[in-house]
């Protein structure tokens, strides 16, 4: 019985910033699955929920919660900046971000975000 696979994954390995950097995007029936490591492990794991505001007709607004490591104000800033693009592309499905990286910065953003979009399963 061949049909479509229960799960569909991608991986990318690249340099970003310098630093080597692995990306793994797995797509479930609710969420999507993005891990960015730098590390080697999988480090703080983010659920960024969309949730609708009555009356408002713009995009939907993205909820952060740390699950696992450290719940700091930059780490929702990054995850947010990191994975919006993937909720709503994704049909605003949910996102879990497992995330250990050693450069937090802007750029590092930017070209982390390029590896995720080639890693798409969405």
């Amino acid at each position: 019985m061949e049909g479509k696979p229960l799960l569909t994954s991608k991986q990318k390995t690249a340099v970003v910033c310098g630093v080597p950097t692995q990306v793994v995007c797995t797509a479930f029936s609710s969420h999507i699955l993005v891990v960015v490591t730098q590390l080697g492990k999988m480090g703080t794991l983010v659920s960024l929920e969309p949730s609708s505001v009555t009356g408002d007709i713009g995009k939907p607004v993205l909820t952060t919660k740390v699950l696992l490591g450290k719940d700091e104000p930059l780490v929702h800033v990054f995850a947010k900046n990191l994975v919006a693009f993937v909720s709503q592309e994704a049909g605003n499905r949910a996102v879990l971000l497992a995330l250990a990286v050693k450069d937090k910065s802007m750029e590092a953003v930017k070209g982390l975000k390029e590896v995720i979009q080639t890693c798409q399963v969405w």
